[in-house]
């Protein structure tokens, strides 16, 4: 590994009925990230190096993606989901909570639910629903109907692995030709090991199912309800070039979150964790070091 080279991925092992990556075990604050659709441990890599002297971090794949096996139940609802992520914290014990596009709207129910476990949330880019979704959304709204998703998956394995996952980084990254090199080649390995999974479709289906019957829910588990719910000191990350969520939706979760700070990263994308790690890890820090302290970001 050459100086100019990211760091390895962090080793990961079975914890309960998911595969966890950590890092070193170090400050005796926990922290716990939860990826995105179609995403994994590996995406919080950098984000976890960044913290790594704050936080003793674990990054979770969700049931089915990554090294996880799938649900004995074939459950990839989002509820499902967040009954994973509070399994792995009541293993680690309470935890600053990260999540991602998707892993957003599981860390939301989390910290509703399980107030005890979540000492801060850290949100980047979450999928809360959006009665304007964005040309992405759409595409994961279209996978979700019966047999078309199945149909459409079909069709996407027959392209190369380096194709797709192009087409996927040109979504979610706000420049693509940011991608580093070893990166995007742990990914295409990544993808080309998922598609000898036999499980790999039915996960990325049913958790797209799962997402979009969020965007559909009423009543008390509508997740914008259940966000009002949550006491932990929050941030909301938004990349300007967002593709994927509107970066216009922070406007909401500011009036929704009970102690909240929005940043909007004018250069990221989807992903900012990914693509500018030390900037996240800066305004996580802050919310971190403002839990520990007692002083709540903008308490309403």
């Amino acid at each position: 590994m050459t100086a100019a080279d990211p760091i390895p991925h962090w080793p990961g092992r079975m914890i309960g009925p998911v595969h966890v990556r950590s890092t070193p075990h170090g400050p005796r604050e926990q922290a716990v990230f939860v990826h995105g659709l179609a995403g994994s441990a590996t995406n919080w890599t950098d984000l976890m190096d960044e913290l790594k002297d704050t936080v003793t971090g674990h990054a979770l794949d969700l049931p089915g993606a990554g090294f996880s096996p799938a649900p004995e139940d074939g459950d990839y609802t989002v509820a499902h989901h967040a009954r994973s992520v509070v399994e792995l914290m009541e293993h680690t014990g309470p935890a600053h909570l990260f999540g991602n596009s998707l892993g957003g709207a599981v860390a939301v129910r989390v910290a509703a639910a399980r107030p005890d476990l979540v000492r801060s949330l850290t949100l980047i880019s979450p999928a809360l629903p959006d009665l304007l979704p964005r040309y992405g959304p759409v595409r994961v709204a279209a996978a979700a109907v019966p047999r078309v998703g199945e149909w459409f998956a079909g069709k996407l394995r027959l392209l190369p692995a380096e194709q797709r996952i192009n087409a996927s980084f040109a979504m979610v990254w706000a420049n693509m030709n940011a991608v580093h090199p070893v990166r995007l080649a742990d990914a295409v390995e990544e993808l080309r090991r998922r598609d000898d999974v036999p499980y790999a479709g039915a996960a990325m289906i049913g958790s797209a199912r799962g997402i979009v019957a969020e965007y559909f829910r009423r009543g008390e588990d509508n997740l914008w309800r259940q966000a009002a719910r949550v006491e932990a000191p929050t941030l909301i990350v938004h990349g300007r070039h967002d593709r994927l969520v509107r970066p216009a939706m922070a406007a909401k979760a500011g009036r929704t979150f009970r102690q909240v700070r929005l940043v909007l990263l004018p250069t990221a994308g989807h992903v900012a964790m990914m693509e500018m790690p030390r900037v996240v890890a800066a305004e996580a820090r802050r919310l971190i070091s403002e839990t520990r302290l007692g002083n709540a970001p903008l308490a309403k």
